[in-house]
């Protein structure tokens, strides 16, 4: 996900220094948010057009429009880099991480994974990959280090949302008052603990082509004041890129441009 609203320039980038505005921008894009951002739209299509011939018309449509109302590319955005940019207050430690070669095999490891072609080959599951016990302790690590389940639920309770928002505007009055909302929160720590079960097994896939070396070096970036830092205002801005707990007649329209 990139920026898409104006930055403050600072007068230190006459002379050639990077602003906090550009670190931030710069750290997203060698995160690999925005390609991250626009393989979740290419599912959320595709999950659109799996549902078209199960559902009825007027359900089907209300979905869509809810769906493609909170999930606005531009608006995700927008949303998700104005959370990052107020959680991290000082981005350049995670951007040298992510400007360093391991930094960028990591980013393209995690976009990779998140491919349409990857994410049809196992949407039954991951196959159960095998490693060795030292290379287990350091993923395991890295998943302490990591809110990977916690990011995952995000985009559950995100979903969800959806079709909750849908059903109350068919159904007025059914999950009025924020019930709705409340009853997807609820569910948070459900959903955590789900994905946490098989948390190694998903890692130990994305980062099959990291050296143990490399992953250790990564989880102690990840455990570091630093990269808990980065990680924890990583989390936030995906909850606000996704509008979890917000209901869709509430989101404002998505922008039209930069």
């Amino acid at each position: 996900m990139r920026a898409l609203f104006a930055f403050v320039i600072l007068l230190s980038s006459l002379f050639s220094l990077p602003s906090l505005a550009d670190d931030h921008a710069q750290l997203y894009q060698l995160a690999g948010w925005p390609q991250q951002r626009e393989h979740f739209s290419e599912a959320l299509s595709a999950a659109q057009q799996r549902y078209r011939s199960s559902l009825p018309p007027a359900v089907y449509q209300a979905l869509v429009t809810n769906s493609n109302q909170r999930f606005a590319p531009l608006a995700m955005d927008q949303r998700a880099q104005q959370q990052l940019r107020a959680s991290l207050v000082d981005p350049r430690p995670a951007l040298t991480f992510f400007q360093s070669p391991l930094g960028r095999q990591i980013s393209a490891a995690e976009v990779q994974a998140t491919r349409r072609e990857q994410l049809a080959q196992y949407e039954n599951g991951l196959p159960r990959i095998q490693a060795e016990a030292t290379r287990r302790l350091l993923i395991r690590h890295l998943a302490q280090a990591l809110p990977a389940s916690e990011a995952g639920a995000e985009v559950s309770l995100a979903l969800a949302g959806v079709a909750a928002d849908s059903l109350s505007q068919m159904i007025p009055g059914l999950l009025g008052g924020g019930m709705a909302q409340g009853l997807l929160d609820s569910q948070r720590q459900r959903l955590i603990e789900q994905i946490e079960a098989d948390i190694d097994n998903t890692l130990l896939y994305v980062y099959r082509d990291l050296s143990d070396p490399q992953l250790e070096e990564f989880a102690q970036f990840a455990a570091s004041p630093a990269g808990t830092a980065y990680y924890q205002a990583a989390l936030t801005a995906i909850r606000a890129g996704l509008a979890v707990g917000q209901s869709t007649a509430n989101l404002a329209p998505a922008p039209q441009g930069i």
